[in-house]
């Protein structure tokens, strides 16, 4: 098949990218490499440099390709950012979505898979995790935009009959993510950790997540290509795990010995995400095959080779 990926230079399309050119699919990259790098893109793909928001490019590039599937992970992906500039999130994120969507029913791609996000649709979590039919709560722009491109992908389903899968990730982690920005704890604890340096920690680190290592999410987007149609599902390990715990067991697998420096919390931050995996488990037959600790293995491997961390 013919896979069109957005953001596919990015963490999760190019690893996506990377393994659909493996199984001997055609895999067309559209990225404008604000946080996605050139040399993520596998050199079997084809690429356009373009934003998602430019309407006439988008299009230009659907008109020429014909996909057949297209996988849409281009987004602003930081939540603090999108709180400060909820103007700029919203234009990426919902108004380059509306683009894409578009582009998809003028030229009849067979489904859209939408990585959306589990971490931060459902807001606070109690002591059970949610599924994909609990309340959505965001509570942040990110979350709101995520939330309201879902929308509009069942309006395109309804109006126009395009197929959809909506996969809501939980925290994912692993090999390319970036570890300079504000997001993506694991990556920039990995870095300082390497490198000796002091890693912070904001509030008490009691705070829980539900971190899915890329490779397993990877493997959703396998399973969706051909499984399961107008779908939402939860990707993630049903599992919520501390910052404490998660310094814990970095630092025993990378051999750093410093201790954490906790900061003031930050306004905001939820204290407790994890997603039900149930869903997935019966309709796309996937569940994650790493642990915590044999991700981080993965991932400590991977970022003691990238030169210049």
């Amino acid at each position: 098949m013919k896979v069109l990926i957005t953001g596919g230079a990015g963490f999760i399309g190019s690893n996506i990218a990377d393994v659909l050119i493996k199984k001997g699919h055609v895999v067309v990259v559209l990225d404008n490499l604000s946080s996605g790098k050139k040399e993520n893109i596998n050199k079997q793909a084809g690429f356009y440099k373009i934003d998602v928001f430019d309407k006439k490019a988008v299009k230009d590039v659907f008109n020429k390709e014909k996909p057949q599937i297209v996988i849409h992970n281009a987004a602003q992906i930081d939540v603090r950012k999108s709180v400060a500039d909820p103007f700029f999130d919203a234009e990426v994120n919902i108004l380059g979505s509306i683009n894409v969507l578009n582009s998809c029913v003028e030229n009849r791609v067979k489904k859209i898979i939408f990585a959306s996000s589990g971490g931060t649709i459902y807001g606070e979590c109690n002591n059970s995790a949610p599924n994909e039919e609990s309340k959505i709560n965001p509570m942040s722009p990110y979350g709101i935009a995520k939330n309201s491109v879902e929308n509009y992908i069942k309006f395109y389903s309804a109006v126009h009959g395009l197929s959809y899968i909506i996969l809501r990730y939980g925290n994912v982690y692993g090999p390319r993510q970036d570890p300079h920005g504000e997001a993506g704890v694991i990556a920039i604890f990995a870095a300082k950790m390497l490198k000796n340096e002091e890693i912070m920690v904001f509030g008490d680190g009691k705070q829980m997540r539900d971190y899915v290592y890329v490779a397993d999410v990877v493997n959703a987007n396998l399973k969706a290509l051909i499984k399961g149609k107008n779908q939402i599902i939860n990707i993630g390990t049903s599992k919520a795990l501390s910052i404490n715990e998660l310094v814990r067991v970095m630092s025993k697998i990378s051999g750093y010995s410093k201790k954490a420096i906790y900061k003031p919390k930050r306004d905001g931050e939820l204290f407790k995400s994890f997603v039900n995996i149930s869903k997935a488990k019966k309709l796309l037959s996937w569940e994650p095959k790493f642990n915590i600790e044999s991700g981080i293995k993965e991932t400590i491997k991977y970022f003691k080779n990238v030169v210049n961390l």
